[in-house]
C-alpha cells in the first residue's frame, strides 16, 4: 500500500511540473515571443493595420466604415453622406441582444438564396439608390452600370474594399458634392487603386477609407 501510494504521489507530482512547465512555455514564452516578434517585423499589421490622420488614429484599413449623415429624429436608418466614397452595403450586421450592456455590432452575412424575396428587394432598393443618387447634371448612371458589389454585402458585412467600377461610378456625384473637377477625382480613385496581390490572386480593388482620407485632403486644398 506505501509503495502504491508513493508511486501515485510521483506520478501525479510529475504530472504536475510537466503542467506548469508546458504552461509556462506555451501560455508564457512562446506568445510573448510571438508577439514581440510581430511588433518588430509587422508592427503595423501587429496592432490592427490602424490607420491614422495627424496622429489620431480613424480606422483599420481591414474594416469598412460608413458615411452617413447624422440620424435624425425619427429616423431608423441613417441616410447616407453623399459627398464621401460610399461603401458596400452591410445587410449582414447584426446588432448585439446577447450582451446588452456594451453597443456591438455583430459582423455576419446575410444567409439569403438568391431567390429570397427580402435579399431581392433589398438588391433592387439598393440599386435604384446608387442610380438615383449617382445621376447628376450631364452623367446618368444606368442600372447595368451599377457592379455586384455595389448592391451587396460581403460575408462579414465589414468588407473595407470596393470595385474600382463602383468607386468610378460615383466620381461624378463626388465631384460635383465637393465642387471639384471630374479628372481630379477619377486620378484620386486610379491612385488608390490596388492591383490584385502578386499579379494574380484577388481582384482590383480600392479602399474606402484611404480613399476618403485623400479625398479630404484634395478638399482642403
Amino acid at each position: 500500500m506505501n509503495n502504491s501510494a508513493a508511486n501515485t504521489g510521483r506520478v501525479l507530482w510529475a504530472g504536475l511540473r510537466a503542467l506548469l512547465v508546458l504552461t509556462v512555455i506555451t501560455g508564457v514564452l512562446y506568445p510573448l515571443a510571438v508577439t514581440g516578434i510581430a511588433q518588430v517585423v509587422f508592427p503595423g499589421k501587429a496592432n490592427g493595420s490602424e490607420v491614422k490622420v495627424d496622429g489620431k488614429v480613424v480606422g483599420s484599413e481591414l474594416i469598412g466604415q460608413t458615411y452617413n449623415l447624422p440620424l435624425k429624429e425619427g429616423e431608423e436608418t441613417a441616410a447616407p453622406d453623399l459627398k464621401w466614397f460610399q461603401p458596400r452595403p452591410s445587410n449582414g450586421l447584426g446588432s448585439n441582444s446577447v450582451n446588452t450592456q456594451y453597443s456591438i455590432i455583430l459582423s455576419g452575412a446575410t444567409n439569403r438564396s438568391g431567390d429570397n424575396e427580402d435579399l431581392i428587394t433589398w438588391v433592387k432598393d439598393a440599386k435604384a439608390a446608387v442610380v438615383k443618387d449617382n445621376s447628376v447634371n450631364g452623367y446618368t448612371v444606368k442600372p447595368s452600370d451599377v457592379p455586384a458589389d455595389a448592391v451587396t454585402s460581403s460575408g462579414s458585412g465589414l468588407d473595407p474594399h470596393i470595385s474600382p467600377e463602383y468607386a468610378k461610378l460615383q466620381v461624378h456625384r463626388i465631384a460635383e458634392k465637393n465642387n471639384l473637377d471630374v479628372k481630379q477625382v477619377e486620378k484620386l480613385v486610379a491612385d488608390h487603386t490596388d492591383d490584385r496581390i502578386l499579379g494574380f490572386i484577388g481582384e482590383p480593388r480600392v479602399n474606402v477609407l484611404q480613399l476618403n482620407i485623400a479625398l479630404k485632403e484634395l478638399t482642403k486644398g
